[in-house]
């Protein structure tokens, strides 16, 4: 049985709580659960913010988001016809909420129970061959046929073949904007046609225009979501080969489909086969590599039991004595934070809170791996 981190929000006003927590200032995946745990429930963590944020060494009053801010974008959303997905609840993606600091919130437009069913990703060059785009439609026709949804980007190229070649079967687009925000707008058809028959999927906040850095997120609920991803055509710098690094740091399985060495747009996933991926070269070639774990643990977490939440906050005495022995530990180089735990001899409850402090105050940085690092 694995337990979940939080319970989610059952009423409008826990709703609107939870959306304010995760729009406020500096408060992350990891930070939101952190708090919810710490504190019971998002309204009571919203009251410590300020608290907690000046004692991580914020000069000013954290931004804290409004309700007027929540209400106006679960308005959004119910125009768009939009539903939000609470990490905790039934309709979370079962397999997202498995990875490293799943995000808390997401909106989701038109067939939410495709997000339950077994899904592969399919990404690639934006500047995709035709070659490319042929294959892509066969392996996402292929896994549609064998009632496996196909997640990808809604980008141009690859990711608008697999989607088109399997909205009669069942796909999910991936935005790295708001769900009711149509990019690029080339693909304004096949949105439609998405949320008619398919699923549109964000974690950013409604109405928001996607920016360089939203991208990555979006490669993480990608990869997420799926079993596996496939890669096809992705050149040395590709974002495709992000998603193809969340894939592996997630535990999913990386496969790629082989190019001509002569075309700039394959260096990046030939790469990837002399590293380790799988080479897949249809659709019965996916579904070989993954039977195994498609008919493993990862397709029963809805069992899952919600964790009691942290002791108490430790008191400001303990914490006031504990912040220099932590703060003198980090620096600039990432560090383990079990390693915080075991050299500065304090609880895992006390270096957790003075971490959240810190972040809050916008001095930590999270990496991959539970590591943290002093700006």
């Amino acid at each position: 049985m694995t337990p979940l981190p939080v319970s989610p929000p059952r009423t409008e006003a826990e709703r609107i709580d939870w959306l304010r927590l995760i729009r406020s200032e500096n408060v992350g995946p990891v930070t939101f659960v952190q708090l919810l745990r710490h504190y019971g429930s998002a309204g009571a963590a919203l009251a410590a913010l300020p608290k907690l944020a000046e004692r991580g060494g914020m000069a000013r009053r954290i931004r804290i988001a409004e309700a007027g801010e929540a209400r106006r974008e679960l308005d959004a959303a119910a125009e768009a016809g939009a539903e939000m997905l609470c990490l905790g609840a039934a309709t979370y993606p079962r397999l997202l909420a498995l990875i490293d600091a799943p995000p808390p919130v997401l909106w989701a437009r038109g067939h939410v129970h495709l997000l339950s069913d077994p899904a592969v990703a399919i990404v690639g060059a934006r500047n995709a061959s035709a070659a490319g785009q042929r294959m892509a439609q066969q392996i996402a026709a292929g896994l549609g046929e064998s009632r496996v949804v196909v997640a990808s980007g809604l980008a141009r190229g690859i990711d608008t073949a697999a989607h088109r070649a399997s909205l009669a079967t069942g796909t999910v687009a991936v935005l790295a904007g708001g769900v009711d925000d149509i990019y690029p707008p080339e693909n304004a058809g096949l949105y439609a046609e998405l949320a008619e028959t398919g699923c549109i999927l964000s974690e950013m906040p409604m109405g928001m225009k996607p920016q360089g850095r939203h991208f990555p997120r979006r490669n993480r609920i990608i990869s997420g979501l799926s079993y596996g991803t496939v890669v096809i055509e992705a050149a040395r710098q590709s974002g495709s080969l992000t998603t193809a690094r969340f894939a592996a740091d997630q535990g999913r399985e990386v496969m790629a489909v082989p190019g001509s060495p002569l075309d700039p747009r394959c260096q990046g996933s030939n790469r990837l086969l002399r590293e380790g991926a799988t080479l897949v070269q249809s659709a019965d070639d996916v579904l070989d590599t993954l039977r195994p774990v498609m008919g493993g643990s990862m397709t029963e977490p809805d069992s899952r039991e919600p964790l009691l939440p942290f002791p108490a906050p430790p008191a400001e005495e303990t914490l006031s004595d504990a912040r220099a022995a932590v703060t003198s530990l980090l620096g600039p180089t990432p560090v383990d934070i079990d390693t915080l735990v075991r050299m500065s001899g304090l609880t895992p409850p006390v270096v957790s809170m003075i971490l959240l402090e810190l972040e809050l105050a916008g001095r930590l940085e999270r990496h991959a791996g539970h590591q943290v690092s002093l700006i």
